[in-house]
């Protein structure tokens, strides 16, 4: 299931960048079960894998983009 997860969050960064808040809304609406405190951790690791890359926006929340 984490691989489908993880999978699913680099397809929707495809698409555009998101805050953590809209992730956990989109992966609800395709049918996992997650919370925002599991998007997050994932995030994190995906990070740390170069996949993914963090900015803070202008409203002050972290902005998630597949890395360049």
């Amino acid at each position: 299931m984490s691989r489908d997860f993880e999978s699913e969050i680099v397809d929707m960064l495809r698409e555009r960048e998101l805050t953590v808040a809209f992730i956990t809304r989109f992966l609800m609406e395709r049918g996992f079960e997650v919370t925002r405190q599991k998007v997050e951790r994932t995030l994190r690791r995906l990070i740390n894998m170069g996949i993914v890359e963090a900015k803070i926006g202008n409203n002050g929340r972290k902005h998630y983009r597949l890395a360049r």
